[in-house]
């Protein structure tokens, strides 16, 4: 037989108890037999409750399903709860509670009745945040009472879900940009940009080229052998670096610089993948992602680093030729070389350079244009932001730099 659970005891049951063995007591000190029998039923009361529910063995299965499981901040998802059991007996009331971090907001409740043999019910309820991370959602928490509500027994069931919610997303106009195509091959296909791709590119045949190659439909309208040449689809390629140094942001919180980088940073994200981009994230530390998910995956738990300098392991083939957007902090001498070097293998290098000072109230700025200068000189386009300024209008004034052609992204 278990052992009643005497630690269960809510408050009413501890009452309860407290009032049991106060009239005995009473009833010993004042010679009232009557008043005794009083006490002991009152406290016989928790103890019966204690052994009832312990002998409520409940283990009902329960499956998560959260939906979707990537959002952005300011979104609202949904789970799913569906509980089960396959007991033969009939089940009393059941209050159960799913664990949430604050940051989802409160814990749901509900409370399960009707509960007859193999029962199965599905309960949703929605969740939203405003801070991005990586949130455990669960392991769920079956409360069972006695109908006395004299003692209570938590047991917590099931496994947990990952939620990730990402940084917000502040949509961005079109501007032109020229560079950031990549590839590999014996030629560029001159229709990417319009869309289409040539069918067959082909060649003169050169000795030691592989026969299966071969192109016979053309071999026979020149007269001499053709080959198909051997090429890769050409991608416009960009590369979208973060500053992530503590010394190079100011501010606490949601409120601080790095947020704003952080938010900048996936909204160029967004942006350049929406325009055909295969986009590549790369942090103070080096390269951290490839393709718009992972990127803003890896944003939604980005956080401040150590480091003194910029790595810059991530370019020269990854950067060559390609769309570089840095979104910096405050510029150091340090990082001279290495924003250099970035320049000078990218296509294109636009910098959106966060005015720092105007988020720490100790220290005088000299403007967003002051905050840009090191860039420019640099051979940057750059535009600096403040605390009050628009991401849209800052990505608007890098479209204004002079560019021949090329994309509008």
């Amino acid at each position: 037989m278990p052992r009643p659970s005497l630690s269960s005891l809510t408050l009413r049951g501890r009452a309860f108890l407290a009032a049991g063995v106060t009239a005995i007591v009473c009833a010993v000190v004042f010679g009232q037999p009557a008043l005794t029998r009083v006490g002991v039923l009152v406290l016989a009361l928790p103890v019966v409750a204690a052994l009832f529910v312990s002998r409520r063995k409940h283990d009902p299965t329960v499956t998560r399903t959260v939906w979707p499981r990537l959002l952005r901040a300011g979104e609202t998802a949904r789970i799913d709860l569906a509980i089960a059991s396959d007991r033969r007996r009939a089940d009393g009331p059941l209050l159960v509670e799913d664990s949430l971090p604050y940051a989802l907001g409160s814990r749901p409740r509900f409370v399960l009745q009707g509960l007859g043999q193999r029962w199965e019910r599905t309960v949703t309820y929605p969740v939203r945040s405003d801070v991005r991370g990586r949130f455990e959602v669960g392991p769920l928490v079956v409360r069972i009472t006695d109908p006395f509500g004299l003692v209570e027994r938590r047991r917590q069931i099931g496994g947990t879900a990952e939620l990730v919610v990402t940084p917000r997303v502040l949509p961005l106009p079109a501007i032109p940009l020229s560079g950031g195509w990549q590839g590999a091959g014996e030629h560029r296909p001159q229709a990417f940009a319009s869309g289409s791709a040539e069918d067959v590119s082909v060649r003169e045949y050169r000795r030691g080229d592989d026969l299966r190659r071969v192109h016979w439909r053309s071999s026979a309208r020149v007269g001499d052998l053709m080959v198909r040449r051997e090429e890769q689809p050409w991608e416009a390629h960009a590369t979208v670096v973060i500053d992530n140094r503590a010394h190079a942001h100011r501010g606490q919180g949601p409120a601080s610089s790095f947020e704003a980088a952080v938010v900048a940073a996936a909204s160029v994200v967004v942006h350049l993948e929406k325009h055909g981009y295969a986009v590549q994230l790369a942090t103070a530390t080096g390269a951290e992602a490839d393709g718009a998910e992972q990127s803003l995956r890896q944003l939604a738990v980005l956080g401040l680093t150590a480091a003194p300098s910029l790595d810059t392991t991530w370019s020269g083939d990854q950067a060559r030729g390609g769309v570089v957007v840095a979104l910096l902090g405050a510029h150091v001498a340090g990082d001279t070389s290495a924003l250099r070097r970035i320049r000078h293998d990218a296509g294109v290098a636009l910098a959106v350079v966060l005015d720092v000072d105007q988020w720490s109230s100790s220290r005088t700025s000299l403007g967003p244009a002051a905050a840009a200068e090191p860039m420019l000189a640099m051979g940057w386009r750059a535009a600096g932001v403040g605390p009050r300024d628009r991401l849209d209008a800052a990505w608007r004034d890098l479209g204004r730099a002079p560019s021949r052609g090329g994309l509008r992204a």
